[in-house]
């Protein structure tokens, strides 16, 4: 199998590029090849994400060559880059809305049964099970009450059940 000189570049490039890996890695004092990206600042801030080092491995290794040279290998003291501001955890909540402890739900839901707001009663009231709406069901006969939304939650439990 003879290799043309198309092969023989991509092999010398292949080379070359394990090579700087190689000297930016005993440089910085890493174990793994990931850690050098630690000191490749990326332009939308931090530095670069460990896939992004793989994928230009295998796709641009010339262009990842030239960033490690340029922030690794030049400088004398190549210094890590500190990592992208991330929000914070529970970020994402909506602060719209006020948090109601147990007793204040209880309050609105008392309310809603008073000035007969169905939907608001629907939204605040937790949705209950089958079984919990039969007992409840059966309680309110026993004691000769009637209870429309009790009913109506009972025929939606049966018919979402179903």
């Amino acid at each position: 199998m003879s290799y043309t000189k198309e092969n023989k570049s991509e092999a010398k490039a292949l080379e070359d590029f394990e090579a700087v890996v190689a000297r930016a890695i005993k440089k910085v004092g890493a174990r793994k090849e990931n850690e050098l990206c630690k000191y490749i600042p990326m332009t939308t801030g931090g530095y670069m994400h460990h896939f992004t080092l793989k994928k230009m491995k295998r796709r641009e290794p010339k262009e990842l060559a030239t960033l490690i040279e340029k922030f690794i290998l030049s400088p004398t003291a190549p210094s890590s880059v500190s990592p992208k501001q991330r929000a914070p955890r529970g970020s994402r909540k909506k602060k719209d809305y006020p948090h109601l402890n147990r007793t204040q739900i209880e309050q609105m839901i008392a309310l809603a049964r008073n000035a007969n707001a169905k939907e608001i009663l629907a939204l605040l009231t937790p949705k209950k099970s089958l079984t919990s709406l039969k007992k409840e069901l059966i309680q309110s006969i026993r004691q000769e009450r009637v209870e429309e939304t009790l009913w109506e939650s009972y025929v939606e439990a049966v018919f979402a059940h179903s």
